[in-house]
C-alpha cells in the first residue's frame, strides 16, 4: 500500500457536503468526495465514468492553515429563457491551506500521481470558481495514512508560519477515515458524479493529530529583560 499527498492551497476553496435549495455551503476541511473528483478529473475521465477504485481509496486530511468562513451571494439569468433565477447563497474558505492523503494500492497511487502532474482536467479546490494557487501534487510515501501526514512539512504560507515563530513545533489537527464504522458520520463518500443522478453514500470519521516542525521557528534565545541586572549583582 501507498499513500499519495496533494497540496491544497488557494484564495478560496470551497467544499460542499450539502446544499438545500440556493444556499451553498462548505466544510471546514476537503471532502473525500471532492478529491476523488479532482482525481478523477485528473485522470480525464468523463462524469459518467465508473468511480469504483478511487472511491474504496481509504481518505485523510490535515489542517495546516484553516482559513475564514467567507460568504457570498450570486445573482444569474436562465441561459435559455433569460428569466432571473433565485439570488444564491455561497459560502467559501479564504486563505486556507491543507495537506490531503489517500492510500490505495501502489500502482493506483503512482497512476495518480503522474495524473495530477498532468492533468487531463484542470484542478480545481471544490468548485470551479476555486483554482489551486500552488501545485497539487506533493509525493508518493511507502507508508500508511497517518504516518505519510506525520511525514510531510507543515505547508502553511510562510506569515502564518512566523506567527508561530516561538513554537518549534505544532500541532495539526487531522481528519482520517476509519475502517469499523466509529466516528463522525459524513456524506460524502462517492458512488457516481453523473451529473443527472449523484449519489454519496456515509463514511465515518476520527479526529486526531499529528507534530510537524515548524521551519520558520525563531533561532534567536528568548530575551531576559533582567539578565543583565542579574549579572553586575554577582
Amino acid at each position: 500500500m501507498s499513500v499519495l499527498t496533494l497540496q491544497l492551497a488557494g484564495p478560496l476553496q470551497s467544499w460542499g457536503a450539502s446544499a438545500r435549495f440556493a444556499r451553498r455551503t462548505t466544510q471546514n476541511a476537503p471532502t473525500k468526495s471532492g478529491i476523488i473528483g479532482l482525481l478523477a478529473a485528473a485522470q480525464g475521465r468523463a462524469r459518467t465514468a465508473p468511480i469504483d477504485d478511487l472511491a474504496a481509496l481509504r481518505f485523510a486530511v490535515r489542517l495546516d492553515q484553516p482559513g475564514q468562513r467567507l460568504r457570498d451571494y450570486q445573482t444569474a439569468h436562465h441561459q435559455v429563457t433569460g428569466k432571473s433565477m433565485p439570488v444564491s447563497e455561497r459560502f467559501y474558505l479564504a486563505d486556507a491551506v491543507f495537506v490531503a492523503a489517500v492510500e490505495g494500492d501502489d500502482a493506483l497511487i503512482r497512476s495518480l500521481h503522474r495524473a495530477v502532474r498532468a492533468p487531463g482536467f484542470l484542478p480545481f479546490l471544490g468548485r470551479r470558481s476555486c483554482p489551486p494557487s500552488r501545485p497539487v501534487d506533493l509525493a508518493v510515501h511507502e507508508a500508511d495514512l497517518e504516518q505519510a501526514l506525520a511525514d510531510e512539512p507543515w505547508r502553511a504560507s510562510a506569515w502564518y508560519q512566523r506567527q508561530r515563530h516561538r513554537d518549534t513545533t505544532v500541532e495539526l489537527t487531522v481528519l482520517v477515515e476509519t475502517t469499523d464504522g466509529s466516528g463522525e458520520v459524513l456524506r460524502d463518500q462517492p458512488v457516481t458524479f453523473a451529473a443527472d443522478h449523484r449519489i454519496h453514500a456515509l463514511r465515518t470519521i476520527a479526529t486526531t493529530s499529528v507534530t510537524v516542525p515548524n521551519p520558520l521557528a525563531s533561532r534567536l534565545p528568548r530575551h531576559d529583560p533582567v539578565s543583565h541586572l542579574q549579572a553586575e549583582n554577582t
